[in-house]
């Protein structure tokens, strides 16, 4: 297993097990969003078993006055048929000393799934649900 950070040129790899987690989002899309999210130092980490991306976490340390310095995990998703065999588990522990290692104080993600059982994967590795989050689309 070897867990590091992935480029531009890995794209369609990332995108495979990202569309997992993101359906409605096209190819197109999401490599011309990759492209805007560079200057918010973006990160794009793999999780990999024999060349293969098992797990796939898009993070950027942030800042601000609520959460201080921190690790913002904006993607985090498993492909679907290596679920619940302990590769997202590796993938977070990774995250929290690269979190350290940037001088971070916090870890923070938003999950919008509904099923308790990702809840639970989260709370079970230290995460607590600390607000909620209110989303308006502008049409």
């Amino acid at each position: 297993m070897q867990i590091r950070e992935m480029n531009l040129k890995e794209l369609d790899v990332i995108y495979e097990v990202l569309s997992q987690l993101r359906p409605t989002l096209s190819f197109k899309e999401f490599d011309d969003l990759v492209y805007d999210m560079r200057h918010m130092e973006y990160k794009m980490m793999g999780l990999f078993q024999r060349d293969k991306l098992i797990t796939y976490a898009g993070v950027a340390v942030q800042t601000n006055f609520y959460y201080k310095r921190h690790l913002y995990i904006y993607d985090f998703v498993t492909d679907s048929p290596y679920r619940g065999k302990k590769f997202g588990k590796e993938m977070l522990d990774y995250l929290e000393v690269y979190a350290r290692t940037a001088m971070c104080e916090n870890i923070v993600l938003s999950s919008n799934f509904e099923k308790e059982i990702e809840y639970r994967f989260y709370e079970k590795r230290g995460f607590d649900k600390k607000s909620v989050l209110f989303f308006k689309e502008i049409t």
